[in-house]
């Protein structure tokens, strides 16, 4: 913590006016220490074939370096030059120039040229001092990279895979509707297929296309960089858009569905992330939770926000004390720096009302002054706060297949894989039960007293025996409906479901249908399970919809229908309580999290929020002193910030 990071992308390229040292100047004001660039700009450090000028760069670094000022260099892949598209068309693809990430990252020519520029620039700045990492590429993900070689590269992929095209055959059902093949050869282009065994397997593929070229640039990087520079990427999120009559924006809506993070994470040193939400009357907090409980497992450290909003969207401005609070939130989280995108409003392109700290007149406002509030903010959290690491006792288990498997197969139209995970998110954020989100590749569940598995439709043999393996252990799992029903080929298992688990969760059923009030209903038959709940439809009442069970030394939760968030809350509360976690009586939008020793207490609203004090202690941010059980009250989007007392003793309200 006491490298924090705080800062944001600077790009004096698109600046229309000398202003470095007062922007420099206002952001030591504001308590700033970093600044990102270079990530966007090839075609200006690069503007002819061959034609290197870095004139930018370089003298943004060094003016940088008199203030005291860090710098993370990226590199600018993600934005190829017209000189670049112009030279081998093949670069785009059926692809227009004119957007970014409209090339296939798999390209020799594309590959060539990206291996040039990186080269180029990292040489040239990785010895200076106050260079302190780089980022590679920008937000990547495969961008639908399709064409011959990229067919015949899924072929050698599925050979590699499967030894035999018979196993292929097997493996996805080719057989229906005459889609077999003799030959590898054969294996016909996956666009358009109507097997989504056979489609998702190709979604698979590209997604380790993506994270192969992210391990391919660190390479690059790695021959150049000191070992005291880190490598990181900006990982992003599903991303969920709102266009209205008086707003416009966006947020970061659940697990980024071309590229799998768990595998593309191996590529960096520092994970970093990219984080959006919806602020005034949208601002929760959730995205920003969620974001952290993904990123913070995937290497089991701190992660870096690499971009985070102040004015941005439309019509959408963050209320005074908004913007604090989402800084304490990351803080929170487990964030180990926080920067913004981006510093300035930008004056044309299409990004132009994607304002910035500093509007477009470039002087220091209200937005500015509430981030020099944070940078103090800042300072006095990384003084409290200790190294001590998160230590989380439920977690939540996704995957990407599941997340291309149920496009294929919905649960119902309208309700994706992402709208079911962030439903159980956001009911732990909500009760204040902190979670990790964890890949369903990790194997190291240890730690855990609750797993908690939302709509895993696929699944192999290999990850059923790590969960038989967790509860005969002693460990808690709550699965949701449509968990462990097909392989991890998409292959519906051909025994009662869910497959592999009967004897765990005491229960089987092999019907399932919807009503009025469930978008999806399994007809659930207990055998040794308790029916902690039955459906109260005339036709199907003598079927359990929630199931408990001791199995081993642990115990298993199973739910078989879509239910409503409140709902959804009652149950996880059952589970938490029978694995034995302690459960903080406030509730949203109190929001808690604990962190290094402190705990943070964070009002998501627009009404002063009363209540008992969780313990004794000064507030970090203010000084103030509070006692334990006195009245506290948090004005609107505010918080206090206690040091943690060595046992807390927080107890979980009468319900």
């Amino acid at each position: 913590m006491k490298d924090f990071i705080f800062g944001a992308a600077y790009y004096e390229e698109y600046a229309q006016e000398e202003r470095l040292d007062k922007d420099f100047q206002l952001m030591c004001e504001a308590g700033m220490n970093t600044i990102r660039i270079a990530e966007s700009t090839w075609s200006v450090e690069e503007p002819r074939c061959g034609a290197f000028d870095f004139s930018h760069v370089l003298r943004v670094i060094e003016a940088a370096a008199k203030q005291d000022i860090h710098v993370i260099v990226g590199t600018p892949t993600y934005a190829v030059p017209k000189w670049l598209a112009d030279l081998d068309p093949s670069i785009l693809g059926e692809n227009r120039f004119g957007p970014r990430q409209n090339m296939d990252i798999t390209n020799p020519s594309y590959r060539f040229y990206a291996e040039r520029i990186i080269r180029e620039l990292v040489s040239r700045t990785a010895g200076y001092p106050n260079v302190i990492g780089f980022q590679i590429d920008n937000e990547t993900k495969h961008y639908g990279v399709h064409n011959a070689r990229i067919v015949q590269g899924f072929r050698d992929w599925l050979k590699a895979r499967f030894g035999t095209v018979e196993a292929v055959n097997d493996a996805y059902l080719l057989y229906h509707w005459s889609s077999s093949v003799s030959s590898f050869d054969e294996l016909p282009d996956p666009i358009g297929t109507v097997n989504g065994g056979y489609a998702c397997a190709f979604e698979e593929y590209r997604r380790e296309l993506a994270a192969a070229f992210l391990q391919w640039q660190a390479k690059i990087v790695s021959e150049y960089k000191r070992e005291d520079q880190f490598i990181t990427h900006n990982f992003d999120y599903e991303w969920k858009s709102f266009v209205g009559p008086n707003q416009q924006g966006g947020q970061s809506a659940g697990l980024q569905p071309d590229l799998n993070d768990y595998e593309a994470a191996k590529a960096v040193t520092l994970v970093g992330t990219d984080i959006y939400c919806p602020p005034a009357d949208g601002l929760t907090g959730h995205e920003i939770a969620f974001g952290g409980d993904l990123m913070r497992p995937l290497k089991k450290a701190p992660y870096l926000v690499l971009e985070s909003q102040s004015q941005a969207f439309t019509g959408w401005l963050p209320y005074p004390g908004q913007l604090r609070l989402m800084a304490l939130s990351h803080v929170a989280s487990g964030a180990c720096g926080l920067m913004y995108w981006p510093w300035a409003s930008l004056h044309g392109g299409i990004e132009s009302y994607w304002k910035g700290i500093l509007s477009h007149d470039g002087e220091p406002g209200e937005t500015y002054s509430e981030i020099r509030q944070i940078g103090q903010d800042l300072k006095r959290l990384v003084a409290a706060m200790t190294d001590e690491p998160k230590q989380n006792q439920i977690a939540i288990v996704v995957s990407s297949e599941a997340l291309h498997a149920l496009r294929w197969f919905p649960t119902e139209q309208g309700l994706s894989y992402n709208d079911v995970v962030n439903a159980f998110h956001r009911a732990l954020y909500e009760l204040n039960l902190e979670c990790d989100v964890l890949y369903d590749r990790e194997t190291d569940w240890s730690g855990y007293k609750l797993l908690i598995f939302p709509e895993l439709y696929c699944a192999s043999d290999e990850l059923i025996r790590q969960v038989r393996a967790y509860v005969e252990q002693g460990g808690s799992i709550f699965a949701g409906f449509r968990s462990f029903f097909a392989d991890e080929n998409l292959l519906i298992r051909h025994d009662r479901q869910p497959h592999g688990l009967t004897d765990v969760f005491g229960m089987r059923y092999d019907r399932f249908t919807k009503n009025a009030d469930h978008a999806w209903m399994e007809l659930l038959e207990p055998d040794t399970a308790e029916a902690i709940a039955r459906y109260d439809d005339t036709h199907w009442q003598g079927y359990a919809s929630l199931t408990h069970h001791r199995f081993g030394a642990g115990q298993a939760w199973y739910l078989g229908c879509t239910v409503p968030d409140k709902e959804l809350k009652s149950i996880l509360l059952q589970a938490a309580d029978a694995a034995g976690i302690p459960q903080p009586g406030l509730r949203w939008p109190v929001i808690l999290r604990r962190r290094g020793g402190l705990l943070f207490l964070m009002n998501f609203s627009d009404d002063t929020q009363t209540l008992p004090c969780p313990q004794g202690g000064a507030d970090v941010l203010t000084g103030a002193e509070f006692m334990p059980g006195q009245d506290l009250s948090l004005p609107p989007w505010d918080a206090v910030v206690l040091r943690e007392e060595a046992n807390p003793d927080i107890q979980r309200e009468e319900e």
